[in-house]
């Protein structure tokens, strides 16, 4: 049996004194410009205010969080807290924001981790926070410069913290150096932010259609591969395909891509997408990317492989697609929220009663005790849309999905239907077909309107949207 020589430990290094001497020197200047977003700084002050105006006299503390750990020594990518990001602007690992109430307002300090220097042993020694590891970093000054925001180490954050008066709200679970300091927390925080991200400014709205503009280039991408998807490659080269995308125009995708081929169309969460790409198939794409700033898109398009619709197909796509149109419909301020739902669900129950797949009346299957068209829709029909694919989550019910639309706020509409392959209740040439058309949509004074009209939804569009691409 070979022995396997130990993993080198780098911080081993502390002790060669000849090698510390010889770090520490003669280091040009590094680039540690924060990325210039136009607009980014001036939109977080405006949001800090807006929580201000919420807790007036009480010190509130927001992380930014660290990335989990996959394994051992190894992390995930770090994204930002979305709450954090709406409130700073700052995408930087481990950093704090720190409010604290003086007349009028609040003041806001940033602690942010220093990056480890030549003349400190992290340098070399923290594969953490060492820039031999993780390259240069913007500092403290070169982040305050860009935010507008008092910039101070993390080591003094638990004297921004301290004492019991006035009292601390603070994002729990995210930074354990955060939750040592403060101790007591409450939801109230988290609820509130969600509350107040709901409506958008117009600096978010342009970064949401920025989003939705790197998500047609993804979309055309993979169209333009589905010869080659269907060669070799299935459903995993065009993920990639999409992915590229937003890796290069963005952050990444802002949740994991749906591709779903044929049977596995169907499947609402088919995040595995390890199947071939049949040519005579539907084709489901649901993906968004999100920016560098946190903001994502959330489009989907199902589309035929070939460019032709099957009878069946169309069938199915021509109902959803009318749920789609009578769904949209109902976006405008001052409607329910759940009004472009109950719209959608109406138009596929008839459709289905017509075609003799309901057990009941339409009146029926649309009673809260009746609900049988939800077997082949299990899901809702949309959600509010933003920094995170379903935003706003910890919002009350009342400001949400029991609340009224309101300017500013934007959503997505997807109603969809889903026939599993081995579901015996429809007719032998539904199974396997599965469709869903997802929009995204801001509510505006008139009425709505979608920013992801760049891709065609009518059926016939669609078709000749694929075949253009595919040559």
């Amino acid at each position: 049996m070979i022995d396997r020589p130990a993993r080198r430990d780098p911080s081993r290094l502390v002790q060669a004194q000849g090698f510390r001497e010889f770090v520490r020197d003669d280091w040009g200047p590094a680039d540690r410009r924060v990325p210039e977003v136009p607009g980014a700084a001036e939109a977080a002050a405006a949001h800090r205010a807006r929580l201000s105006e919420a807790f007036p006299g009480q010190r509130i503390a927001v992380a930014a969080g660290l990335a989990p750990v996959r394994a051992n020594d190894t992390d995930y990518e770090f994204r930002a807290d979305s709450d954090f990001a709406w409130l700073t602007g700052c995408y930087a690992e481990g950093a704090v924001l720190v409010m604290t109430p003086r007349a009028g307002g609040h003041d806001a300090v940033l602690h942010l981790r220093e990056p480890a220097g030549p003349a400190e042993a992290d340098f070399f020694a923290s594969a953490r926070d060492g820039e031999l590891w993780i390259g240069a970093v913007p500092g403290l000054a070169e982040w305050s410069e860009a935010l507008g925001v008092a910039c101070r180490p993390l080591e003094e954050l638990p004297r921004s913290l301290r004492g019991q008066l006035p009292a601390v709200l603070a994002t729990k679970g995210l930074d354990p150096y955060l939750d040592a300091q403060v101790g007591a927390h409450s939801a109230e925080l988290r609820t509130v932010l969600s509350e107040l991200r709901r409506v958008k400014d117009d600096w978010e709205v342009a970064q949401l259609r920025a989003a939705v503009d790197a998500t047609v280039l993804g979309f055309a991408d993979v169209a333009r591969e589905l010869d080659q998807a269907v060669r070799a490659g299935g459903e995993r080269w065009l993920q990639g395909t999409f992915d590229r995308r937003a890796r290069t125009e963005g952050n990444g995708p802002g949740y994991q891509s749906i591709v779903a081929a044929g049977p596995h169309a169907p499947i609402l969460h088919w995040t595995r997408c390890d199947g071939p790409v049949p040519d005579d198939a539907l084709l489901l794409l649901d993906a968004g990317v999100e920016l560098r700033t946190l903001y994502t898109a959330d489009v989907t398009r199902t589309f035929p492989v070939s460019g032709e619709f099957s009878p069946a197909q169309r069938r199915v796509y021509d109902l959803v697609h009318d749920a789609h149109l009578a769904a949209m419909a109902e976006v405008r301020p001052g409607a329910d929220y759940s009004a472009f739902h109950t719209a959608a669900m109406r138009v596929l129950a008839e459709g289905l009663h017509n075609w003799g797949l309901l057990p009941a009346s339409v009146d029926k299957a649309l009673d809260p005790d009746g609900q049988h068209h939800r077997r082949y829709i299990c899901c809702g029909v949309g959600h509010l849309l933003g920094l995170d694919v379903h935003d706003c989550a910890n919002a009350r019910a009342s400001a949400y999905n029991e609340g009224t639309l309101e300017v500013g706020m934007a959503l997505t509409v997807e109603p969809g239907l889903y026939f599993h392959p081995n579901d015996l209740t429809v007719p032998p040439e539904l199974r396997g077909i599965g469709v869903r058309i997802e929009d995204d949509l801001v509510v505006t004074p008139d009425g709505h309107e979608v920013i992801s009209a760049a891709l065609p939804t009518t059926a016939d569009a669609l078709a000749e949207w694929v075949r253009s691409h595919r040559g």
